[in-house]
């Protein structure tokens, strides 16, 4: 058994100051270390099995001489216990280490997975697709999330708002959800388990099969004699909502596209938006003439200098999120979709105009399809393209006597 020096006293050991080791007593091992500089510490020496330990117990007089014996008598009674308390540390911060390692987010492993798939996709848009549809629809609710705290809650929240209005974006996406999990698992981010974003046996108890729901399939428009109405009290209502919905319609873009249009695609010199191939679902530019009535809309807006988005959200300063246009429309219990404007434009340009078709397709940034159609692409006609836009404009500015007046709420 180690010899035990003479106990010292808190005065003895407050006026210790030359370099050197001071056993205290008490406890065998402890001493009070003081270095050349004058810093003391206290340290506890110990033999632990074969090896000799030295074993800080913090600095004096932070850790007073009562609280040092304490310390220094729980790592004996450690030892006697057959613990290692220096190999103990040791092993907890190569633990802590490593779970460390191991937490990844659920942006950054599907980021991760997308890289490590990709060579074996043929198609090469393949991956562009995966990373536009998790960043629309995954990333807002779990992106920033630990992958390994993803839950069925979790994915349910992604896939109900979109599952029976756009069934087949939807499938992929919880199918894409079920592989990047899948991944996580395999890769030691997620413990075992059922995937939570898998369909037999999980979510086909929760959401409807896809091939029911594919029957309604639709995006409800606006008949076209309440345009004029429903413009006049949009265009009196107040919030960013609101404007990117008038925006949306004067373009005849995709609300996708409306929502993440950045100051810096558009030339309000040349009345022109180009619409990146990254940010449009046919993954190819589109350029999109802009009529008076959207360069004087876009001219009456307030940038905000922390973000280039045209239509930042409100509080976060993020692109508006897929709802924040149809809450806009459901406020005042309308059926129509920020989409079904585009079936309202394509219904104008074949009822109420002589455009061809074409000019159409062209606008909405279809995919081609016939060799007629297919020169309309291989030059965009732009400027046809601007007459048709102004026209459009002003059809749904022209107040028609049988329109009833549609109030839309100021909030947006």
């Amino acid at each position: 058994m180690p010899k035990i020096a003479k106990e010292l006293g808190a005065l003895a050991v407050s006026r210790l100051s030359a370099p050197g080791r001071y056993a205290v007593g008490k406890v065998a091992g402890l001493a009070l270390q003081i270095t050349p500089t004058g810093a003391r510490s206290w340290v506890l020496r110990v033999i632990v099995g074969d090896h000799r330990r030295e074993i800080g117990l913090g600095a004096y007089p932070g850790v007073s001489l009562k609280e040092a014996q304490e310390k220094a008598q729980a790592k004996r009674d450690e030892i006697a216990s057959g613990i290692d308390p220096v190999l103990a540390r040791k092993e907890a911060a190569s633990r802590l280490r490593s779970n460390q390692a191991m937490e990844t987010t659920f942006e950054d492993a599907a980021r991760r997975f997308i890289k490590a798939k990709s060579p074996e996709w043929s198609n090469v848009k393949h991956a562009s697709q995966w990373e536009y549809t998790l960043r629309e629809y995954a990333y807002p609710i779990i992106g920033k999330m630990h992958v390994r705290h993803v839950t069925r809650a979790h994915i349910v929240e992604i896939l109900d708002p979109i599952w029976t209005t756009k069934t087949e974006t939807a499938s992929r996406v919880r199918g894409r959800l079920e592989s990047v999990l899948d991944w996580a698992r395999v890769t030691g981010f997620r413990d075992e388990g059922v995937n939570p974003a898998a369909w037999r046996g999980n979510l086909d108890k929760i959401l409807p099969a896809p091939k029911k729901t594919n029957r309604v399939r639709h995006h409800p428009a606006l008949p076209i004699k309440q345009m004029s109405a429903f413009m006049i009290t949009l265009r009196a209502a107040d919030g960013v909502s609101a404007r990117c919905l008038e925006f949306t319609i004067l373009t005849a873009a995709r609300s996708g596209e409306a929502r993440g249009a950045r100051w810096s695609e558009i030339d309000l010199d040349k009345a022109v938006w180009t619409v990146p191939a990254e940010r449009m679902k046919a993954k190819k530019e589109h350029r999109v003439p802009l009529s008076p009535a959207a360069v004087v809309l876009l001219k009456s807006l307030d940038r905000n200098p922390k973000t280039d988005l045209v239509f930042p959200g409100p509080r976060s300063g993020a692109p508006l999120s897929d709802m924040s246009l149809l809450a806009v429309l459901r406020r005042q219990k309308l059926e129509a979709t920020p989409h079904g404007f585009r079936s309202t434009f394509r219904d104008w340009t074949s009822e109420h105009s002589n455009y061809p078709r074409e000019l159409a397709e062209v606008a909405l940034a279809h995919l081609k399809g016939d060799a007629t159609e297919a020169a309309y692409w291989r030059g965009d006609v732009l400027e046809k393209r601007r007459h048709m836009m102004s026209a459009w404009a002003q059809f749904i500015a022209t107040p028609c006597e049988s329109d009833a007046v549609i109030p839309v709420d100021s909030a947006g």
